[in-house]
């Protein structure tokens, strides 16, 4: 079993920051990918932001330069700060974790950008 918890969202005004955490924890052996999707209402969830344990990155070209993606391998968390944030990136932000061949997600954490 493997658990997946995101934190950090929160209400920020038009230009702020948010830090998001996102923490696996279980029967975790060989983390192939951790990441960020993103679904606004009535919206398919998309892919914000993806880090492999080889070290490449994927960002969705609507955030590049604004947001970061991080990990530390051994407390298995990754991050994603978000700066210069738009009242379209609201949305409710997931993690996802590629312990192959399965994929596990959070429960979702929402992200209001908002004045």
């Amino acid at each position: 079993q493997v658990q997946v918890v995101e934190s950090g969202g929160g209400l920020v005004q038009p230009g702020g920051s948010l830090r998001l955490s996102c923490a696996a924890s279980g029967s975790i052996f060989n983390i192939y990918s951790m990441g960020w999707y993103r679904q606004a209402p009535g919206k398919q969830r998309e892919l914000v932001a993806r880090l492999t344990s080889g070290g490449s990155t994927n960002y969705a070209d609507s955030v590049k330069g604004r947001f970061t993606i991080s990990r530390d391998n051994a407390k298995n968390t990754v991050y994603l700060q978000m700066n210069n944030l738009k009242p379209d990136d609201t949305a409710v932000y997931y993690c996802n974790v590629y312990i192959s061949p399965t994929v596990y997600w959070g429960q979702g954490t929402q992200v209001t950008v908002s004045s």
